[in-house]
């Protein structure tokens, strides 16, 4: 059993994700059939896969402040699910990502439904519209699945700063992102910070705090939780970063290589800048950033991150994060369940694979 699936929580959350999304469809359907394409979407998007960690960290973190298993609080993280397919869905039209989870990207299913029906106008610019105000309902709806999860009320108001914080911070970083990639920052300080923000924060600190504040812990409590999440969730945007480069797209579900072709300005890439020669710094700023990149031209991008040692210093900054979160957890009296399946789970967040 993975740790994803102690107390049969990844079953738990589809089932209160399928059900809230049921309830959106008919309110969805209510108003106009038209709009059925939408609830077809956003359920394939959200139940389609995902591996449930940031309500795993959630519910964990709730759990190993001393809170008590209910449905009311599996339903209630559930609502990061829905903060993720916003999230994803947005980055993927940001980036012009062809597939996601090994399926088409959501604006370019709903370019191609435009060009099967022969319909006015242009079909990527619909694609790209349709998945914006996709990401926007999925959004909305993570506030609203929040707060009708079946928790009381005193209790929902103790989390509720935490999740707005969360996506304030992780549209930040974003922007940080975006900005980054049109203006060549590729400092290793700059990378970090966009690493922080964009993913690493609301990928575990964040649901952490969601959890603890829902079970009303003790100071100690979060703050151990912080200096847990904070390096962990670093250390799984730097393992997504490694991924997004040499993983395996059969793994992975998106195209190995995307991310240099954007030009993303990630930790592995400023590490490769930082200490490149002329002669492969001249590769990087020719070929970094270029969309109509080809495979050998990925190739010697790969080779210029591993001979720089960037790939070598990368994992290591990823194994010094990863034992850094480890430390943090054991400072602090849990739940001895919750303990365990936190100290797997960042196993589970930092894993290679692909």
């Amino acid at each position: 059993m993975t740790p994803l699936d102690r107390a049969e929580l990844r079953v738990r959350i589809d089932a209160a994700l399928a059900a809230f999304l049921a309830r959106q469809r008919a309110r969805l359907a209510s108003i106009d059939d038209a709009l059925l394409p939408i609830a077809d979407a956003i359920e394939s998007f959200v139940l389609g896969g995902g591996k449930r960690l940031r309500p795993a960290f959630a519910y964990w973190g709730y759990r190993g402040a001393g809170g008590v298993d209910s449905d009311a609080v599996v339903a209630t993280v559930a609502a990061l699910e829905l903060v993720q397919a916003s999230a994803l869905i947005h980055d993927d039209v940001m980036d012009s990502s062809d597939t996601r989870r090994g399926e088409p990207s959501v604006h370019r299913r709903f370019a191609l439904w435009h060009r099967d029906g022969a319909w006015y106008g242009d079909a990527t610019g619909f694609g790209s519209a349709v998945a914006i105000l996709l990401g926007d309902l999925a959004l909305v709806w993570s506030d609203e699945l929040l707060h009708t999860g079946g928790l009381d009320p005193a209790t929902l108001a103790r989390g509720r700063s935490v999740f707005d914080e969360m996506r304030t911070e992780v549209t930040a970083g974003q922007y940080l992102d975006v900005l980054s990639q049109a203006t060549g920052d590729s400092s290793v300080a700059r990378a970090e910070k966009v690493a922080r923000y964009k993913s690493a924060k609301y990928t575990v600190e964040r649901p952490l705090l969601l959890g603890a504040a829902l079970a009303d812990a003790p100071q100690e409590t979060v703050a151990a939780y912080s200096a847990y999440g904070l390096p962990l969730g670093e250390a799984f945007q730097l393992r997504d970063d490694v991924l997004g480069v040499f993983g395996d797209p059969a793994e992975t579900g998106k195209p190995s290589g995307d991310d240099l072709r954007e030009g993303k300005r990630t930790f592995l890439v400023a590490e490769a800048l930082r200490t490149a020669d002329d002669q492969d710094r001249a590769v990087l700023a020719d070929r970094l950033g270029d969309s109509s990149l080809d495979d050998h031209g990925l190739d010697e991008l790969r080779d210029v991150i591993v001979r720089t040692g960037a790939l070598d210093r990368t994992e290591r900054r990823i194994a010094e994060l990863t034992a850094t979160a480890l430390r943090a957890i054991d400072s602090v009296p849990l739940d001895p369940e919750a303990a365990t399946v936190l100290a797997d789970l960042t196993a589970a967040a930092t894993a290679r694979r692909g």
